[in-house]
């Protein structure tokens, strides 16, 4: 056991159901790991989250507080969320940074992909992005990410999904098949990366490593988007691991979890941070969840002839991943934890062939221009670090990741060589 110690935004964060949906091009938005993300702050947020006092709350255990999270019920909200993430991802050569691989500038070539949620993921591994969130049970949710006076939206309505990006003034729209049960259907709710980014699904997660490797206590008491909270404290034992705490405040009155703080071992600021900054608990208006495209915006649907044709697509990458990742091996446990996977010998850039003209060197020079060169009895690979993950890629084509620090990782691949 752990050891535990005594459519249409109003201006307010909410959506009016009296303003229209549609948008003016004027209203451009660009928006936002994810991680093994994961996904996911700054402890300089906004002063709109600052507490204004800490209140005086009945004592309540660590135990207790848990229990109170685990059986909270709640589905139905709406309100406003700040994220802020600071993962510390190197630049990429010429300047550009990882989070510039996901969404961004360009047309939706013709297919609606510029709407597609999985090209939006990467722009929240940095930075800090407002989101507007809404949720009437499991058949309707909202989440929008704003900025610029502009957004991108993913509302589930029904057996209805839409992605709105406002920037391309570009629609995707998916029908779940009559019949088709939540389980037998992804589209019958939002993608699970961009459900993830609120305080619950992140509490969810960090809850999940609580055991005997961690410490747990509860650290007073605080105020998150005007609601009184208790503050849970998570502390890993370990050494080895990259994570310095946890901290989640806890709704004293419903159990949901308001607030999200993951930060280093090395200290400074929060590789993430997710809060409410204001939240309302009263059931969403239904016109929240209906969408209307607006005026000159290009609508594709995601017909069972474009899945087709995406799968014939992704076929092949797909049977490869999969292939890939049947050779994945866990080793440690808890916080501790290091994922390996082997990938062919010699696959890495870093690893020169013959009669590879020199390739091999000039692989080299690039990897070394993005992580650390590294030996050891396993041979040499280079590692590539965040503030919380990872990784080290050995020239033999053997990946080594976790929330742990180099020493770990090269310790892992001289046990596995």
């Amino acid at each position: 056991m752990a050891r535990i110690r005594p459519t249409q935004v109003a201006d307010d964060g909410f959506w009016d159901e009296e303003r229209p949906t549609r948008r003016t091009k004027a209203a451009r938005y660009a928006v936002p790991v994810g991680v093994a993300g994961i996904a996911a702050a700054t402890i300089g947020l906004v002063p709109a989250l600052a507490s204004s006092g800490d209140p005086d709350l009945p004592k309540i255990s660590a135990e207790q507080l848990i229990s109170k999270m685990a059986a909270s019920d709640t589905e139905r909200l709406s309100g406003s969320v700040k994220i802020t993430t600071d993962f510390g991802l190197p630049s990429l050569p010429g300047g550009a940074s990882f989070s510039d691989l996901g969404g961004g500038p360009g047309g939706d070539g013709g297919d609606g992909s510029s709407a597609a949620p999985e090209s939006k993921l990467m722009e929240l591994a940095s930075g800090s992005h407002t989101l507007r969130v809404a949720a009437d049970g499991p058949e309707r949710q909202r989440v929008s990410i704003i900025e610029n006076a502009a957004e991108y939206s993913l509302i589930h309505n029904g057996d209805e999904t839409w992605a709105y990006d406002s920037k391309s003034n570009a629609v995707l729209h998916s029908t779940a098949p009559k019949g088709a049960g939540a389980k037998e259907d992804h589209r019958r709710e939002l993608p699970k990366d961009l459900k993830e980014v609120t305080p619950q699904e992140f509490a969810k997660q960090a809850l999940a490593s609580v055991d005997d490797t961690t410490d747990v206590s509860v650290d007073g008491t605080t105020r998150v988007a005007g609601r009184d909270a208790y503050e849970l404290l998570i502390k890993p034992k370990s050494d080895e691991t990259t994570v310095g705490s946890v901290r989640i405040a806890v709704d004293a009155d419903n159990g949901t979890p308001l607030k999200f703080t993951l930060t280093p071992k090395s200290g400074g600021k929060a590789v993430v941070d997710a809060a409410f900054t204001k939240v309302d608990f009263a059931k969403p208006g239904a016109g929240t969840f209906d969408f209307t495209p607006p005026k000159g915006a290009k609508v594709t649907e995601e017909s069972d002839n474009r899945r087709g044709a995406q799968d014939g697509m992704h076929g092949k990458q797909g049977k490869n991943a999969r292939d890939a990742l049947s050779g994945l091996k866990v080793t440690g446990e808890g916080w501790d934890s290091i994922a390996r996977l082997d990938g062919p010998r010699g696959t890495t850039p870093a690893a020169p062939g013959k009669g590879d003209g020199g390739a091999g060197k000039e692989g080299g020079a690039f990897l070394d221009g993005l992580g650390k060169k590294v030996t050891g009895d396993f041979g040499s690979g280079h590692v590539f670090s965040t503030r919380l993950v990872n990784a080290l890629l050995t020239d033999d084509g053997k990946v080594f990741v976790g929330a742990v620090d180099k020493d770990a990782l090269v310790a892992a691949a001289n046990k596995a060589k």
